[in-house]
């Protein structure tokens, strides 16, 4: 299947809701949470006001002129946080378009990208279960922290 991996437009930031509801590990035989959940405090700090921050970048998978994934970070406060120059990251790709490569694309972009922009390294929060960690470990990040249900993780640039 074609993609296109581009930035994402600032007319498209509205689109990071859905992607942050995506983003929300949920493990087999596990009822969803309702798409409220994304307005607790916790998980408004990957969203809000996005683009306002220098640190703010996202892009997106685009198949067919349908934005199908996407990938952004900026530094916050957030469950990934390991430090005020790090910036977090948050990814997620529709259901339907998973294990096609496009996540592992989505990342490699946006790494290159927060290279050129002078940032040493990335952080992320990840549920020790979810099958995201096999890949952000094939990429090169190594877990830093964890508690008992989630990995700390980080890569150099």
């Amino acid at each position: 299947m074609d993609y296109v991996i581009r930035e994402m437009k600032k007319e498209e930031y509205c689109l990071l809701d859905s992607f942050l509801y995506e983003a929300i590990y949920i493990p087999d035989g596990i009822e969803p949470p309702p798409k409220s959940i994304i307005d607790c405090p916790e998980l408004q700090e990957y969203i809000v006001e996005f683009g306002k921050r220098k640190s703010d970048k996202a892009l997106v998978a685009e198949i067919q002129g349908n934005v199908v994934g996407a990938i952004w970070v900026r530094i916050m406060n957030d469950y990934g946080h390991i430090d005020n120059d790090t910036p977090s990251l948050a990814m997620s790709v529709y259901k339907k378009y998973r294990g096609l490569g496009i996540g592992t694309s989505l990342l490699k972009q946006l790494l290159s990208v927060e290279r050129l922009a002078g940032y040493s390294k990335i952080s992320l929060s990840v549920q020790k279960n979810n099958y995201a960690v096999k890949m952000y470990k094939k990429i090169g990040f190594t877990v830093v922290d964890e508690n008992n249900e989630e990995y700390i993780m980080a890569v150099n640039l």
